[in-house]
C-alpha cells in the first residue's frame, strides 16, 4: 500500500556560511553559492515549497587564528542566532533545511529545533558524518570547534557550546551513522553517554538502508520528532570532493539519496541540515547537484501527495498502479519512498536496453547539446546514419521515421492502401486491410476502430470503413478473407495487449505463403516484439518469415525517447512522394543518435541471444509452479504472460500483490500478469524474482482459497514484506 498521506509542508532555508569552526575557509563560501545556483527554485520544480528564509555570513577569524574562548565566544553567539531563526521556523510548522558552513552550525541547529519540539517531547537526531565530532575545548586534537558540536548537543563542553537555551538532547535518541575517523577520547564519550554509533565498516556490512532504518528507529522511538545532519565529509571523496575532509572510502552519495527518499513519508521529520559544502572543490558543479539531490529526497512530495496531484490536475485516463517513481537504473526503479522494485515490464518493451543505460545516455547528451530538431524540412547528419543502420540490421531497402508507435501503424496502413491504390489497381477508396481480433496497434481512432476490445471503440466513432477482422491464429480464416480489394494483413507476432497470445505453429509461415499468392502485403507490427524482445531480432524470424513491411517503436527509443519507423521495400516505399506523409518531429537529429546507438547496443550486446536463452529458462521456471491460481504459462523470449483462474482472482489484484513484493508487473484483461523484464537483467536476479513470484503467488492462492464465497480479494501486504526482491528503503511512515 503507499505510504500514508503527509500534507506537504513548506520549507525554509537558512544558510550559514561560516568557517568559525573550521581548518579552511571554503565552506563559508558554501550557502551562497547554492542561493546563486538557484537551489530553491530547483526544490520547487520537484514539487516541494521551499523559500530562503535568511544567510548568516559571520566575519571570518584571519590568522594567526584568535584564543579558543574568543573564537568560542564568536561561534556562540553565531548558534544563539541560528538556534532562534530555526526554533521560529519550527512554531510556524515549517522544516528548517539548514545549510552550511562547517558542522560547528550543528549544535545551533538542533537545540534551536528541540527547544521548538519541546513542549510536545524529546528531539531525536541522526548524525551522518565521517567523524564523531565528540571532542570538547580540553580534548581536542586539531583545536577545530567544527570537531565538538555533537558533544555540545549532548550537554559536554564549553559552555559557550552547551549554554544556549533550550534542552540538551537525550543520547538515547542520537545515531551517528558513516563514521570511519576519530580521535581515542571521542568514541569514549559517546559510548559512556549511551549513544549509538554506526561505523562505516558496519554500513558496508549491512548495507546503508538496514542500518539507517535502525538509526531511525533509535531517533523515532519515544521522541516528539527527529532530525538528519549531514555533512558532506561522510561521502566517499571520489564521487563527492567538494568538501572540507577529502576522506576516502566513504558513503556513495546515490545510495544515500535513495534512503533519504524514505524520511519524506515521515511526518515527525522536524528538520534538514547539510553543511561543509565547499565551491572551491566542486569546477564542474557535481557536489551542488548532489546537495540537491539529498534535500530533495528527504523533503520532497510523498507518494500520496503525488498520485493526488495527478489525479487533481490530470485526465483520468489511465488507473496506474499504487507506486510513484523517481529514478531507474538497469533493471531497478525506485520509489520516492526509497523502495527498490524489479523492473518486469520495461515499459511495454520500451527499456528493452534497462533504464539509464550508459551508451544510450552519453548518446542523447551529446547530441542534445550538438543539435536536437531542424524538422524534416532540412537534412540532418544523424539521420541517414540511422536508417543506413535500420537497413543493415533489419535488412529492408527504406525506413520510414516518425515517433511513436501508432504513428507507424497508421503509416503503414497510408502506405498498403496508397500501394493497392496505385500498384495493385484496387479502385480508389475500396483497398481493404485485414486485421486479428485481439489486436492492440495504437489508440487512434482509425486504430481503435478496428479494435475488439469495446472499451477502446464506446464513444469514439464514427470509424474508419475499409477494415476486417479475422480470428488470431487462424490462416484458413485469413484465406477466406482475402478478397480482390484487400490490400494488406496487418498483425502482431505475439499479441502482448491481447494476454501474451502465441499463434499456433506454422500460422505465420501460412499467412506469409497466402499473402504471396494473392498480391497481399504482410505487414508484421513489431512494437512490442522486436528488438529482441522474443529472442530474435523481429519476432517473425522464429518462422523464418520476411514480412513486406514492419513496424518498429518502444525499444528503437532506447527508453529515452518515443522512436518509431515503418520499414519496407522499394516495391511499397516508392508510392511515398514529397508530401505525402511526414513528422515535425519524425527522424530528427537527437531521436536519431539514441535510435542508432540503440540498434548498435542490440548488436553488440547480443541481446536477442540473450533474451533466447534466458527466457527459455524463466518459462520454463514459472510453467514448474504449481498453483491453483494458474491456469496458463505462455511466451517467448522474455515476453510471458501468466494467465490466472478470474473465478478465484483478478491479474489486477496479483500485479499489486507482486508490486508490494518490489516486482513491477502488469496485468491485462483482468486475467493475464505480463513479464518482460529489460533483456540486460542477469540470469541471477530473473531466478530469484521467479521465486519471489511463486511466493506471492502461492500466499495469494491461501489467502484467497480461506476467504469466504463473495469476500473481496485480499488487500497486498506492505511494502518491503517477507519476500521483497528489491531492497526497501526507509519508509516508516508516520508514528502512531
Amino acid at each position: 500500500m503507499p505510504a500514508p498521506f503527509v500534507p506537504p509542508r513548506p520549507v525554509r532555508i537558512v544558510g550559514v556560511g561560516s568557517c568559525l569552526g573550521a581548518p579552511i575557509f571554503g565552506p563559508a563560501a558554501g550557502p551562497r553559492a547554492l542561493r546563486a545556483l538557484g537551489i530553491d527554485a530547483d526544490l520547487r520544480r520537484r514539487g516541494i515549497r521551499a523559500h530562503w528564509q535568511t544567510l548568516f555570513e559571520p566575519s571570518a577569524p584571519k590568522p594567526p587564528r584568535p584564543p579558543m574562548h574568543e573564537r568560542l565566544a564568536t561561534v556562540s553567539q553565531l548558534l544563539h542566532d541560528l538556534a532562534d531563526e530555526v526554533a521560529a521556523i519550527r512554531a510556524d510548522d515549517a522544516l528548517p533545511l539548514v545549510l552550511g558552513g562547517d558542522h560547528v552550525i550543528g549544535a545551533g541547529t538542533w537545540r534551536g529545533v528541540a527547544r521548538a519540539l519541546a513542549p510536545r517531547g524529546k528531539l531525536g537526531l541522526i548524525w551522518v558524518d565521517a567523524h564523531l565530532d565528540a571532542h570538547t575545548p580540553q580534548t581536542t586534537h586539531s583545536g577545530n570547534i567544527h570537531g565538538m558540536p555533537l558533544a555540545a548537543l549532548l550537554g559536554v563542553g564549553d559552555a559557550a557550546l552547551t549554554g544556549l537555551p533550550g534542552p540538551h538532547l537525550d543520547p538515547a535518541h542520537v545515531v551517528v551513522v558513516g563514521a570511519r575517523s576519530w580521535e581515542p577520547e571521542e568514541p569514549v564519550l559517546l559510548a559512556r553517554l549511551g549513544v549509538t554509533v554506526f561505523t562505516m565498516a558496519e554500513v558496508r556490512a549491512r548495507g546503508l538502508a538496514a542500518v539507517m532504518c535502525e538509526a531511525m528507529a533509535i531517533a523515532r522511538n519515544g521522541t516528539a520528532g527527529f532530525g538528519v545532519s549531514v555533512d558532506l565529509d561522510s561521502m566517499d571523496c571520489a564521487k563527492l570532493p567538494a568538501t572540507t575532509c577529502l576522506e576516502p572510502d566513504g558513503l556513495d552519495p546515490q545510495e544515500l539519496v535513495d534512503v533519504l527518499h524514505g524520511l519524506r513519508s515521515c511526518a515527525d521529520l522536524v528538520g534538514l541540515e547539510i553543511v561543509e559544502y565547499v565551491p572551491e572543490r566542486d569546477p564542474d558543479g557535481r557536489g551542488a547537484r548532489w546537495v540537491t539531490d539529498l534535500a530533495a529526497a528527504a523533503l520532497g512530495p510523498t507518494t500520496a501527495d503525488l498520485r493526488h496531484r495527478e489525479d487533481t490536475f490530470g485526465a483520468h485516463n489511465y488507473a496506474p498502479l499504487p507506486v510513484v517513481f523517481t529514478r531507474g537504473e538497469g533493471a531497478w526503479l525506485w520509489d520516492v519512498e526509497g523502495r527498490r522494485y524489479l523492473d518486469m515490464m520495461s515499459a511495454y518493451s520500451a527499456v528493452s536496453f534497462g533504464h539509464s543505460h550508459p551508451r544510450l545516455v552519453r548518446a542523447l547528451t551529446e547530441q542534445a547539446g550538438r543539435l536536437a530538431l531542424t524538422s524534416r524540412a532540412y537534412s540532418n547528419d544523424r539521420l541517414p546514419l540511422l536508417l543506413e543502420r535500420l537497413s543493415a540490421v533489419l535488412g529492408y531497402d527504406h525506413a520510414l521515421p516518425v515517433n511513436t508507435g501508432v504513428e507507424a501503424v497508421e503509416t503503414a496502413i497510408k502506405a498498403a492502401r496508397k500501394w493497392a491504390h496505385k500498384i495493385k489497381g484496387v479502385p480508389e477508396g475500396q483497398a481493404e486491410i485485414i486485421v486479428c481480433a485481439g489486436n492492440f496497434h495504437g489508440r487512434t481512432t482509425t486504430v481503435v476502430g478496428f479494435s475488439s476490445e469495446a472499451q477502446y471503440r464506446d464513444g469514439f466513432g464514427p470509424f474508419a470503413p475499409g477494415f476486417r477482422s479475422i480470428p488470431f491464429g487462424d490462416a484458413d480464416a485469413l484465406e477466406a478473407a482475402i478478397g480482390p480489394h484487400t490490400a494488406a494483413f496487418l498483425f502482431e507476432p505475439i499479441q502482448g495487449e491481447g494476454g501474451i497470445n502465441i499463434p499456433p505453429a506454422g500460422w505465420l509461415a501460412r499467412c506469409a505463403a497466402l499473402c504471396r499468392r494473392h498480391d497481399v502485403l504482410l505487414i508484421a507490427d513489431e512494437v512490442q516484439t522486436g528488438l529482441g524482445r522474443t529472442g530474435k531480432r523481429l519476432a517473425v524470424e522464429h518462422e523464418g518469415v520476411r514480412p513486406d513491411g514492419v513496424i518498429l517503436g518502444k525499444a528503437l527509443g532506447g527508453g529515452l525517447l518515443p522512436v518509431s519507423a515503418f520499414l519496407a521495400d522499394e516495391r511499397v516505399m516508392q508510392v511515398f512522394t514529397p508530401g505525402d506523409h511526414g513528422s515535425t518531429f519524425g527522424g530528427n537529429p537527437l531521436a536519431a543518435a539514441v535510435a542508432a546507438e540503440a540498434l548498435a547496443v542490440l548488436v553488440d550486446e547480443e541481446l536477442a541471444e540473450r533474451a533466447a536463452r534466458l527466457g527459455e529458462r524463466f518459462l520454463t521456471r514459472l510453467a514448474a509452479i504449481r498453483n491453483p491460481l494458474i491456469r496458463d504459462v505462455r511466451g517467448r523470449g522474455l515476453l510471458i504472460g501468466v494467465e490466472l483462474d478470474t473465478t478465484r482472482i483478478n491479474a489486477r489484484t496479483a500485479a499489486e500483490w507482486l508490486l508490494a513484493r518490489g516486482i513491477m508487473s502488469k496485468d491485462t484483461h483482468d486475467a493475464v500478469l505480463r513479464f518482460a523484464p529489460p533483456l540486460i537483467i542477469d540470469e541471477v536476479t530473473l531466478m530469484q524474482a521467479a521465486d519471489v513470484i511463486e511466493a506471492a503467488l502461492a500466499d495469494l492462492a491461501r489467502r484467497t482459497l480461506e476467504s469466504p464465497p463473495g469476500r473481496a480479494a485480499p488487500s497486498p501486504p506492505p511494502k518491503g514484506g517477507q519476500g521483497n526482491l528489491g531492497r526497501p528503503g526507509v519508509s516508516l511512515g508516520t508514528q502512531p
